[in-house]
Parts: C-alpha cells; sequence; structure tokens
C-alpha cells in the first residue's frame, strides 16, 4: 500500500465588502470596461478595517472543518500560505491555531507569493509522506488591500482579500494513478526575476509594509508559459496527460492568462475552474478559494483529477496534480 495526502474537507470565506470596478474609477484613470476587457475581474472584496489575515484564515479552517466533519483536535499541524501576514512575526498559522483551539501540533506559514497554496499543498504532502502528520490543514490567505498602490491603475484594480482552506488527511493508496489525493507536485523559482513582481518595502529595508510593484508584461509572458510546462511535468510525474485532465484549478490572476495556459495545455473553457471575474486576484488564497467555490458549484466531484497551478513573486511557480 501507498500513502496518499487526500482532501477531506474545504472552505472558504470573503470579507463582507465588496469592490465594484467603479469605484476605482474616483481613484484612477481607468473604468469598468478598462478592467474587465484585460482582467475579466468584475469586482474583488476587501478586509474591513481590523480584519486581519489570520481573521479570514480562521474562518476558512472553519469551514474546512465543519466540511471534513472535524474538530481543531483532530489536526496534527498548520501550513498557512500568505505574503500579507499579520505581523513580522510570529506566524499567521500559530494564530490561526490559537483562535480554532488547537492545543497540539504545529504551524508554520509558507511565502511564495501568489504560488504560496501550491508551495504550502507540497509542503503538507510531504508531512503526510513523511510520517511528520497524518492531518494538516493547509490555508491560503491575503489581505492584499493594505499593501496596494491606489495611484497605481496598473495593479491596484487587480487583488483582493480573501481565505481559503482545504484538510489533507493520510489515506491508503494503492500506488498507481487512479488513487485519490495528490499524485505529484511540482515546485520552481527563479531570483533573477524578482523585480518583475516585488514590494517596496520590507523589515530589513525601508522598515514599512511597502507597495505592490509589477511589470504586468513580463509577468504575463512568464506566466503562460511557465504554468503550462509546469503542469505537463506534473501530469508526467503522475503518470498522467492533459486527456485524463477534469478540471484546470488555476491561480485566479487575469482570465488571458487562465484562458493562454489552457490553450497551451489543449484543454478546453469549460473544464477550467474560473473565480477571477467574483474575486479578483487574492494571490496564494486563490487557489483553494476556486477549489472551495468549484466544488459548492458542483463542479469538482468526488474521484475528479485536478490541475492546480500558480505564478508569483520570485519569481516562484508550480502544480499540483490532484484526484479529488
Amino acid at each position: 500500500m501507498t500513502i496518499r495526502a487526500v482532501v477531506s474537507g474545504v472552505g472558504h470565506y470573503l470579507p463582507a465588502r465588496v469592490v465594484a470596478n467603479a469605484e476605482f474609477e474616483a481613484l484612477v484613470d481607468t473604468s469598468d470596461e478598462w478592467i474587465r476587457s484585460r482582467s475579466g475581474i468584475e469586482r474583488r472584496h476587501f478586509a474591513a478595517d481590523g480584519e486581519t489575515t489570520s481573521d479570514l484564515a480562521t474562518k476558512a479552517a472553519a469551514a474546512a472543518l465543519n466540511d471534513a466533519g472535524l474538530s481543531a483536535d483532530d489536526l496534527d499541524a498548520i501550513v498557512l500560505a500568505t505574503s500579507t501576514p499579520d505581523l513580522t512575526f510570529p506566524s499567521a498559522a500559530t494564530m490561526v491555531q490559537a483562535k480554532i483551539g488547537m492545543k497540539q501540533g504545529f504551524a508554520f506559514d509558507v511565502q511564495a507569493v501568489c504560488a504560496g497554496f501550491v508551495f504550502a499543498l507540497a509542503n503538507a504532502n510531504a508531512l503526510i509522506l513523511s510520517g511528520q502528520a497524518r492531518r494538516v490543514l493547509v490555508i491560503g490567505a491575503e489581505t492584499f488591500s493594505r499593501i496596494l498602490d491606489f495611484t497605481d491603475r496598473a495593479t491596484c484594480v487587480l487583488f483582493g482579500d480573501g481565505a481559503g482552506a482545504v484538510i489533507l488527511q493520510a489515506a491508503e493508496g494503492q500506488g498507481n494513478s487512479g488513487d485519490r489525493g495528490i499524485l505529484a507536485t511540482d515546485l520552481h523559482s527563479d531570483g533573477t526575476l524578482q523585480d518583475l513582481l516585488y514590494v517596496d518595502g520590507g523589515v530589513s529595508t525601508t522598515g514599512t509594509a511597502g507597495h505592490l510593484r509589477m511589470q504586468g508584461n513580463q509577468v504575463f509572458r512568464h506566466a503562460i508559459e511557465k504554468l503550462a510546462e509546469t503542469a505537463h511535468r506534473s501530469l508526467e510525474k503522475a503518470g498522467l496527460s492533459a486527456d485524463d485532465v477534469d478540471w484546470i484549478v488555476p491561480h485566479q490572476a487575469n482570465i488571458r492568462i487562465i484562458e493562454g495556459t489552457a490553450k497551451r495545455m489543449h484543454l478546453p473553457m469549460d473544464r477550467v475552474v474560473v473565480t477571477v471575474q467574483d474575486h479578483g486576484n487574492t494571490s496564494a488564497a486563490s487557489i483553494p478559494l476556486a477549489l472551495s467555490v468549484g466544488k459548492a458549484r458542483g463542479q469538482i466531484k468526488a474521484g475528479d483529477l485536478l490541475v492546480t497551478e500558480a505564478i508569483g513573486g520570485g519569481l516562484s511557480w508550480g502544480s499540483v496534480i490532484l484526484r479529488w
């Protein structure tokens, strides 16, 4: 028998405030039509004053636990992907651990920007396969509204806040591509491309949180190429091909990137879970949000083969092949 990390629960949380594209017209030279045509985004959610990343993460965690029929006492670990933690330290994951009443195990953050949830899944999978943990709560949560420059129309209209979570637990499989759970992972980074997407502040540089900066055209070019490549590489590791895929659940950054990646994988858009129109780019939260929404819509069903892929600052990128 082979041990697999299988999804047993999923959930998400979005802040109450919905920000339509039209709200940005008073801030920068833009329009609803301009934003929709270039990104596919129609609206996004912004956290309320005093509402933190760990608050969003805790609510998504509670939803995932409820979906799995589990309590905090059943967890061994929390891995939380975020680039916008409440504090420099301690980790947002330990804050969630306290808020859900988890007295045992361990918790830590992963920072790989928009690729963070893919990196967190890969780490959680490794913890389970190594026997370090049997049940791991994996969260992606962000409050990107706190690091946006609302005078920069190229970036401030793209991002939103939210959180999504899945629970992975150890289960026995046959050791083949028909198993449920994570079947393959593929991770990459290239630090020479860091200037394409970054935040211009930090603890040991400016002593401030800073603002997000992005060379959009360059990120777009790298995204389509690298996302399709990593997806094919993961499928190859799992002994599968694009023909076997039921759903691509991509990082929800831009509809044109999502469409371009699907085209390179020779898959139609009706096999892609798309939520970018409602959430904007929620960075590390976008994939778990899409997983939760996809399940709620009735798109993702037990036994479906999923490809999740994302690219973010670093540049960092990767993919996970997962049978639901």
